[in-house]
């Protein structure tokens, strides 16, 4: 029986390994493969991602989300990292239960997180209306807070900036500075 020298980590389940001969490396593959159909079988919600139990330490998985999957709303989904329950999987189970602030900027920074969510999950779900229909109401909501927030401080970008009449977009103060603001700055 011919005895190779394995990886002292298996390169399936990141368990330590001792050298085992090639009949054992395939049941061990193939336990590993039951496992895993096992896990996916199990894991219907779209509320809970679906990964490998066993899932390679530096190797990336995304979940599979099915059509019309809970959303987050755009303000609890940028301080999440994801508008989708079922791709927040928090690392080591430390949840972000952070909130934005309630100001113009940080309601069109969430529009606009959410805006790309939607965008990157309708590029493999391009038949999803109900999620084309809700990015088509945040696009709306955002372009209408970026017409209120530059009415109120100016150019948002430097886009914007040119499309002025004159180059306003180092106009003190800031949006941001908050005791220039409260002067009357």
């Amino acid at each position: 029986m011919e005895m190779r020298i394995q990886s002292r980590i298996c390169d399936l389940c990141d368990r330590p390994q001792t050298p085992m001969p090639e009949s054992e490396k395939e049941r061990h593959y193939t336990e590993y493969k039951d496992d895993n159909r096992r896990d996916r079988e199990d894991s219907t919600s779209a509320y809970i991602g679906i990964l490998p139990q066993r899932a390679y330490l530096a190797n990336p998985f995304v979940p599979f989300q099915p059509n019309d999957p809970p959303t987050y709303s755009p303000q609890k989904g940028a301080v999440r990292g994801t508008l989708f329950p079922g791709l927040d999987l928090p690392y080591r189970g430390m949840v972000n239960e952070g909130k934005l602030n309630r100001t113009h900027l940080q309601e069109l920074q969430a529009l606009a997180f959410a805006i790309t969510e939607l965008g990157e999950y309708l590029d493999t779900h391009s038949d999803d209306r109900e999620a084309f229909s809700l990015m088509q109401s945040y696009v709306k909501l955002y372009e209408d807070g970026k017409t209120k927030y530059e009415a109120l401080h100016g150019p948002l970008t430097q886009k914007a900036a040119a499309s002025m009449d004159s180059y306003q977009w180092l106009r003190d103060p800031w949006p941001w500075d908050y005791e220039a603001n409260q002067m009357g700055g």
